[in-house]
């Protein structure tokens, strides 16, 4: 039977522990001055050594000649455990094991003297699966064990773990791998193992492990499989992702609004059967180099690619703002979560995404807004097209008072007028008002075209002055004015209209409006308009499309 490269290629030694030195050089330094701890606690990421340093220390601690802090490997104790004849030495997966009742059993044993070994060692594996419960049942052994009994703990979830627990125990922290480190292992695997692999691909591997040594060699054990030489066209193939240039490409058709590619590319995954949520994976990588590589000095430090890729990313950096590029991320990563929930619909999801993300017009959040300022700014970084894309980007800054700026220190003292006045119709309204100018007649033209109201902001602090409850249905409303000078409030509630009208709210907004504009403004000037969501004129819109054309 073949054994997995992982398995075989297994460190023995701690020497042979890669990218994990800050821990074995204190594991060696304890084992050589007999100074080591009752309880150990390793957690960190999966395939990163926690298991088989595990194993090397159970060895450690028993083996009858150290050499250099690891075990020798070739005594009696070392050979026993090895073959797994040794009954001292007890590895548990608490993620099968993890009730009170396996604690209590370890709890019994642990009173008893090794049969053959020098330590009783015990490895509990996924420690953080144990309940609540099983923990409790630990806790006083794991603090005060008999002498000859070693606990060695490990978990890729440390938050999950008891405060307790962790107190207990000496904790060591392992750390991905880096890629670099993986390459030269791989390198060094295939060559043993007579396995013919390009450097490019080796890098791949590396790169898709994500920091995990055990990842890594099984994925070349996957690649090697067919029994050819591994070249990167291999690693795309059998690991399912999307290169480099492809990816590359993708984005292109992003910024060019290429649907056909886009459509064509997804149109292909779906037709190789690959996971459609590798390539999202994948592409999400891209953006995140592309972020860093646009808002870093120093993006080299962070990115672990060629020279080939990085002159790549610049040339993509150079294609965005940092605003869509955050917006394009944050869509992404709300596709990714609704992938992972519809496995069905997964196609659907990319595709939308992708061509939402070509146009920011088709979103009206608030992060496709600032993309479209962000644009508008970089295109015409002065004159009155920055004005209104500075004016919208403060009023972008806060969605839930769009257009509601903080009123200057400028305080109006009014007579404020109880809500339960609203309630009797023959409630007088007293607003102490500017010497108005008087207003021109209304004209019958009903095509007047709308403007936002700019003065908004002074208005709704006099009216919460007022009365707070015919404030707040005002602010529900959107606010224009027309070449007439003519007050528009549009709703999207008819019932909002209605209350308003009940309680003579047009009179207060009037006077208002009154006091704030200087002139004479009558109930009869105020429309207030009853408007389908997608009939409303939306303010960013207004101030965005007009500096787009």
């Amino acid at each position: 039977m073949h054994q997995a490269l992982y398995r075989k290629w297994r460190p023995q030694r701690f020497d042979d522990v890669y990218g994990q030195d800050h821990i074995t050089s204190i594991l060696k330094y304890e084992l050589e001055n007999s100074k080591f701890s009752h309880a150990y606690l390793f957690c960190g990421s999966r395939g990163t050594g926690k298991t088989t340093c595990a194993k090397i220390l159970a060895k450690a601690v028993n083996c009858l000649d150290l050499k250099n802090g690891s075990p020798c490997g070739v005594c009696e104790a070392c050979r026993s455990i090895d073959s797994g004849a040794a009954t001292d030495v007890l590895e548990m997966d608490a993620a099968s094991n993890n009730g009170v009742d396996n604690i209590r059993d370890i709890r019994d044993e642990v009173m008893y003297s090794p049969s053959k070994l020098k330590y009783r060692v015990y490895i509990i594996d996924e420690v953080h699966m144990l309940s609540a419960s099983a923990f409790n049942a630990l806790l006083k052994t794991l603090e005060e064990p008999p002498e000859h009994v070693v606990f060695v703990l490990a978990t890729t979830e440390l938050h999950k773990l008891p405060a307790t627990i962790i107190s207990r125990c000496q904790r060591f922290d392992f750390r991905r791998i880096s890629t670099a480190v993986l390459k030269e292992h791989l390198m060094r695997i295939a060559a043993s193992e007579g396995i013919e692999i390009d450097e490019d691909a080796a890098i791949a591997l590396a790169k898709h492990a994500q920091g995990g040594m055990r990842d890594a060699i099984s994925l070349l054990d996957l690649c090697a499989g067919g029994h050819r030489r591994i070249d990167l066209a291999l690693v795309e193939e059998t690991v399912g992702s999307s290169g480099r240039g492809t990816l590359t490409d993708i984005v292109r058709a992003i910024v060019k609004k290429d649907y056909e590619t886009i459509f064509s590319f997804i149109d292909s995954i779906v037709q190789s059967s690959k996971d459609i949520t590798i390539f999202w994976q994948d592409l999400i990588s891209l953006y995140r180099d592309i972020l860093v590589t646009k808002t870093s000095k120093n993006a080299a430090a962070y990115l672990d690619l060629t020279d080939s890729e990085t002159e790549s990313l610049a040339e993509l950096a150079s294609m965005f703002t940092t605003e869509r590029l955050s917006y394009h991320c944050d869509m992404m990563r709300e596709a990714y979560l609704a992938m992972m929930n519809a496995n069905s619909v997964r196609r659907i999801v990319a595709e939308l995404t992708l061509v939402r993300m070509c146009d920011e017009r088709l979103s009206t959040s608030p992060e496709a807004m600032l993309s479209r300022i962000s644009a508008l700014e970089s295109a015409a970084p002065s004159g009155a097209t920055n004005q209104r894309a500075n004016q919208a980007r403060s009023e972008c800054a806060d969605p839930a008072t769009k257009t509601e700026k903080t009123v200057a220190a400028k305080k109006r003292q009014a007579p404020t007028l109880d809500d339960d006045d609203m309630f009797r119709g023959d409630a007088p309204v007293a607003i102490p008002k500017k010497e108005a100018k008087p207003m021109t007649a209304p004209e019958s033209n009903t095509q007047n075209k709308l403007h936002p109201f700019k003065q908004r902001a002074e208005v709704t602090e006099i009216m919460d002055g007022l009365s707070a409850m015919m404030s707040s249905f005002f602010k529900n409303g959107k606010w224009y004015v027309d070449d007439a000078g003519h007050v528009i409030v549009r709703f999207t509630e008819e019932s909002i209209i209605q209350r308003i009208k009940s309680f003579k709210g047009e009179q207060m907004f009037a006077s208002a409006v009154s006091q704030v504009t200087g002139r004479t403004v009558t109930p009869a000037d105020i429309a207030l308009e009853c408007k389908s969501e997608s009939e409303m004129h939306d303010v960013i819109d207004d101030i965005i499309g007009s500096a787009e054309n």
